[in-house]
This record gives C-alpha cells, sequence and structure tokens, in this order.
C-alpha cells in the first residue's frame, strides 16, 4: 500500500477522472455500494469505482497498480463465494456499463460488462431471439459467460461461452485487448472458462438464436412421490430432443397463488420441464409428469426472458452452493438424491435440483477448457437461507449432496455454481490438462496476479 500523501492525493485524482462515482469508507452511499447478493459476505474495499466506461475500467485499474491494490471485479455481484469484492482493496464496478445492442441481422448482441441476464434477455425478446443465459435474470452476464454458462438453453443452443463471439478486455497493464479467434486466438480460449483472471471484460458479443416460442411445465407434489417424479423425469429427458430441458427438484412450497395454502413452508417434490418450442409440443413431452398425481400445475407457453425472472433468488439471503457432474442418473442415483431431500432445511429458499446436459452441450467444441461437457447430468444443491443461526447445518446439508453423489461424479464441476472450496476443485473446474496451457495464458496478461478474486489461475 502507498503511503497515505500518496493514496489520497491518488484518490483526489481518480474522483477528478473518473465519469461514475467513486466511493471511500467514509463516503455517504458506499455500505449501499458494497453490498452484495449473498449477505454472508461482509468485506470493506478501500475504494469501489463505480465505472460508466472502458476508460473508466482503464483509469481504475491503473490507480490500483500505482497503489499496489488488489482489484476484485463486480459484474451481477452474484458470486455465491463474494468474488466481487475484497477487503482493503479497488473493486471496479461495472454495473453502470450494462448496454445491450442488438444485431439481428448479425445474429449478435454487444453486451456490456455489467449487464445482467435481464437486460440481455429483454434487448433480445422483441426481435424473437435469444442465447443461452443464467437460470435468473439477476445473472451478471460476464462472470457467468467467462465461467462456461450452463441455463435453460443449453441443451438446444450450446453452453453459453460456446456462443463468445469477441471479448474487449482491460488487461492488468491497464491496456485494451479485444480477442476473438482470429485476433489474440490464445486469450480467446481461455476466456472459455477461464473466467476474470486474464482482465476486466468490459464488454462480450454474443451469439443469438431465433427462439419463437418458450414454454414450460412446473409441477409440485407431494414429496413422497419424489423418486416416482425423478424418474419420469429423467426418462422424458432422456427422450426428448435438445429443445428440452428444465429439472427436477425438491424445494420449500413458496408462498404463490399456485400452491395451495396447506403445502406453504412444506417440502415438496417438483418437476421443471423447460421447452424451447411450442406449448403443444411441450404438453406432449410433460404427459408422464402430468399423469402422476400432483398438487400444483403451470403448464404454458411464456417468453423467455419471463421464464428468466421466474425462480429469481431474493437478495439479502445467505447463500452457499455447490455441484457434482453425474456420469449418468441410475435408479440408485435418485434414491439417495431423494432420500437426502428429508434432510433438507425447511422453510427456507434451498433447492435440490438434478438437471440433465447432454444435446449441444456435449456436443460443442471440445478443446475448450469446460472438462464438465460430457457429463449427462448434474446435482446442484442450492443453499439459500435467512437466519444465520442456520449456517452451519445448511452449509453440511450442501457438503453432504456432494458426499451421496460421489460414486456417479465424473469429477468434472462448472465451477460459476461453487464458491471456495479449494485449488483441486478449481483444477476439476478447468481440466488438469489444461492448467500448464492456463497458467502460461495468466503469466503473459496478469503475471503479479492482479486477478486473483476469482477461481484462481496461478501464472505458470
Amino acid at each position: 500500500m502507498a503511503p497515505l500523501s500518496k493514496a489520497g492525493a491518488a484518490l483526489t485524482a481518480l474522483r477528478e477522472d473518473l465519469s461514475g462515482e467513486v466511493f471511500a469508507p467514509e463516503d455517504p452511499g458506499y455500505d449501499e455500494a458494497r453490498t452484495l447478493f449473498n449477505a454472508m459476505i461482509d468485506r470493506r474495499p478501500a475504494v469501489i469505482a463505480q465505472c460508466e466506461s472502458t476508460a473508466d475500467v482503464v483509469t481504475a485499474v491503473r490507480f490500483a497498480r500505482e497503489l499496489d491494490l488488489n482489484i476484485a471485479v463486480r459484474g451481477g455481484g452474484h458470486s455465491v463465494a463474494g468474488m466481487s469484492l475484497n477487503d482493503g482493496g479497488l473493486v471496479v464496478d461495472l454495473r453502470r456499463m450494462h448496454e445491450v445492442t442488438v444485431h439481428p441481422a448479425a445474429g449478435a448482441a454487444h453486451v456490456g460488462g455489467g449487464a445482467t441476464m435481464s437486460h440481455l434477455d429483454r434487448a433480445c425478446q422483441p426481435y424473437g431471439l435469444a442465447t443461452t443465459g443464467g437460470r435468473a435474470s439477476t445473472t451478471g452476464v460476464g462472470g457467468y459467460v467467462l465461467g462456461g454458462g450452463s441455463g435453460w438453453l443449453d441443451r438446444k443452443f450450446g453452453l453459453a461461452v460456446d456462443n463468445l463471439l469477441g471479448a474487449e478486455l482491460v488487461t492488468a497493464d491497464g491496456e485494451l485487448v479485444h480477442a476473438t479467434a482470429e485476433e489474440h486466438p490464445e486469450l480467446f480460449w481461455g476466456l472459455h472458462g477461464g473466467g476474470g483472471n486474464f482482465g476486466i471484460a468490459t464488454s462480450l458479443t454474443l451469439r443469438l438464436y431465433e427462439l419463437p416460442a418458450m414454454s414450460i411445465a412446473f409441477l409440485l407434489y407431494l414429496p413422497e412421490r419424489g423418486p416416482e417424479v425423478v424418474r419420469t423425469y429423467r426418462d422424458v429427458i432422456e427422450a426428448a430432443p435438445p429443445e428440452a430441458s428444465g429439472a427436477a427438484l425438491y424445494l420449500t412450497g413458496p408462498p404463490e397463488e399456485f400452491v395451495p395454502q396447506h403445502l406453504v413452508g412444506r417440502l415438496l417434490a417438483g418437476a421443471l420441464l423447460t421447452y424451447a418450442g411450442p406449448e403443444e409440443e411441450m404438453r406432449r413431452l410433460a404427459e408422464p409428469l402430468l399423469a402422476i398425481p400432483h398438487e400444483s400445475e403451470i403448464v404454458t407457453a411464456i417468453p423467455y426472458a419471463d421464464l428468466q425472472c421466474m425462480i429469481d433468488d431474493p437478495p439479502g439471503m445467505r447463500n452457499y452452493w455447490s455441484a457434482e457432474y453425474l456420469t449418468g442418473c441410475p435408479d440408485a442415483f435418485v434414491d439417495v438424491f431423494c432420500a437426502r431431500a428429508e434432510a433438507m432445511p425447511v422453510p427456507t429458499g434451498t433447492q435440490h435440483l438434478v438437471f440433465p446436459q447432454g444435446g449441444a452441450v456435449a456436443s460443442g467444441p471440445a478443446d475448450y477448457p469446460v472438462p464438465y461437457r460430457d457429463s449427462p447430468w448434474a446435482v446442484h444443491p442450492f443453499g439459500i437461507w435467512e437466519d444465520a443461526a442456520d449456517d452451519e447445518r445448511c452449509r453440511q446439508w450442501v457438503k453432504d449432496v456432494r458426499a451421496d453423489a460421489r460414486p456417479w461424479s465424473t469429477g468434472a464441476v462448472y465451477l460459476n455454481f461453487t464458491g471456495d472450496e479449494g485449488v483441486e476443485r478449481v483444477v476439476s473446474g478447468l481440466g488438469a490438462e489444461n492448467m500448464q496451457r492456463l497458467g502460461a495464458l495468466k503469466r503473459q496478461y496478469d503475471p503479479d496476479n492482479i486477478f486473483r478474486f476469482n477461481h484462481n489461475i496461478q501464472p505458470a
């Protein structure tokens, strides 16, 4: 850290040079500016730079390098491990840079580094276009895509990162680099799963697809029906075209109109069948699920952007998630999965999900550092709760789900679903065979590991 006099002068200069706002701990608005989606994270950066342009990001990075400050990057702020925030360093906050420009003729969108899925989905919807997005509208596009990107459309359109056409990056030296398959191709490769290790993504260009119709069946069942529901959902998906996706799950009955009052706050089993096509086609696929006695149903056509908002998790909750990617979803796994639901923390916002891959996920580019691509199924314990007194039991339940799944685990994992689970899990999320190549890239673009608040790759 620089001497106080130098730091004070540099901060004054940053306030003058930045188009956006600058917050230090003594400033009004500082606490609001540092609040993240996950209420378990409470960190106090020295400076928060809310950037409005790529030039602002360059200015902020050079400020941090001058004062030898660590840098955290905030897009959507959805990192479950709180990687969008640090203690005593600089936070480059991109949320004001959320513009999305759709180019229908080119089938592409230019997306600002601070855009959320909602910004992207709403911009694309008037054109009948979409691309694979996160399962919550508040997810930041940048971190989501560069971390791989799993969502309701991935079986049809591939992982989000498969649709990355280009990225504009501010490097650790404060330089601007444009990476595509033709420009800086090795860096472009590393961005396909390597996250924010190589620079700050101030914009992305994503491939879009025609999506004229979207439909869903969401059914809730008494929990004792769970094993039958999960097996039926599995069989439906494994025989379905790639337009079909969704999840089988357990959850606490939410206080919504479609949930009978006597089931609110109780453990329920569920099936969500999403379909990138018309309702009548989806209904034929859903018949086996509809045939199981159920307590509630929503079977309807729905705009994709509205579907993306359906299961948004409220901010201000406590979060702990993880995942295991599976060799399959056999009956023996289903039995273990359903048995673990009996210990799920209820009533909370926690969800216990198993969801499919396959389709365009499996057939996508094999070279990228996304080693979970070949896994046909994944289990995703999604811990969300309100009371700090529940921290231990909720985190332990997530760990128990992972332990249960290990006999069927491929060992690979999608890092956006995990917090800080150690170096070995980072390797599992990027592929051991890719680490030397990724480490060489890190040495080239960030040799001092300035961008370390992420699933970190060490310079090799």
